[in-house]
């Protein structure tokens, strides 16, 4: 036999997700024009639409709640960093939060027309599979500028139900490379949103742990960057576990969405 590991399979229930198309073909120049707008210009009126409209479908079809979404500091450089389950994790997450999140998403996304939504609501791409430097100077200049950047610790979706088994550096880079205070975030719940089709809509619930940050290092080597995510991981981890002791005993205490 194999001495392999072998990925989880995923959680009894769950619709299957499709296949997915990992590095995008298309050059680097495309996506350019991309990163310029999220550089150089605020998400516009198309972040708010959107907001509006999806936080109220989160809300009413899901009944999202928040835990402590004031542990987002109410300016300054910020990163957002939960777990992911769900295309819907994007507006859990910044549902109870009144700044403008800025999303790393992946560069397949970026296609007409959806790619003038997500240009205009502050969206930018990564091209995953490649060492995408223009992903980072991105997110760092929107750091630097006070801003609100969401990272996924696991990169990608979690595909089986469960949180992934480690972090991927990319977290850990962008904290170390901008000492910008980190909030950890459990998203619980979402992994069953793919169910909507057989008209199961679960509870989501997200809680935002208390920020911390790293001592900045703006050329952090890898195995920094690593322990780093880690350390992040393990709280989002803690946070997540919480909310799952809590679900199987009943419903989390949480409290409304924070008002602007």
């Amino acid at each position: 036999m194999s001495d392999a590991v072998q990925p989880a399979p995923p959680e009894e229930g769950l619709v299957a997700m499709r296949a997915q198309v990992y590095k995008d073909p298309r050059p680097k120049e495309y996506f350019d024009r991309f990163h310029e707008r999220a550089r150089t210009r605020p998400p516009d009126l198309v972040y708010e639409v959107v907001r509006v409209g999806t936080s109220v479908y989160a809300w009413l079809g899901f009944r999202a709640r928040a835990i402590a979404p004031e542990h987002v500091p109410s300016s300054g450089p910020v990163i957002l960093a939960p777990n992911h389950f769900s295309f819907m994790d994007h507006f859990f997450l910044g549902a109870a939060v009144r700044r403008k999140v800025r999303f790393m998403a992946k560069s397949q996304l970026f296609k007409p027309p959806m790619q003038f939504v997500f240009s205009h609501g502050g969206v930018f791409p990564v091209r995953r599979g490649y060492r995408d430097e223009e992903a980072f100077i991105t997110a760092g200049s929107i750091l630097e500028r006070g801003g609100v950047v969401a990272m996924y610790c696991e990169g990608g979706r979690s595909r089986t139900g469960r949180l992934r088994e480690r972090a991927r550096p990319g977290i850990g880079r962008l904290a170390l490379e901008s000492g910008a205070p980190v909030v950890p975030v459990a998203i619980h719940g979402s992994s069953r949103v793919r169910n909507w089709k057989r008209l199961q809509f679960p509870r989501v619930t997200v809680q935002y742990g208390e920020p911390f940050a790293f001592e900045r290092d703006p050329e952090p080597h890898r195995d920094h960057q690593q322990a780093v995510a880690d350390a992040i991981f393990a709280e989002i981890r803690a946070l997540y576990g919480r909310l799952d002791a809590a679900t199987e005993g009943g419903a989390p205490a949480v409290s409304p969405p924070a008002r602007s």
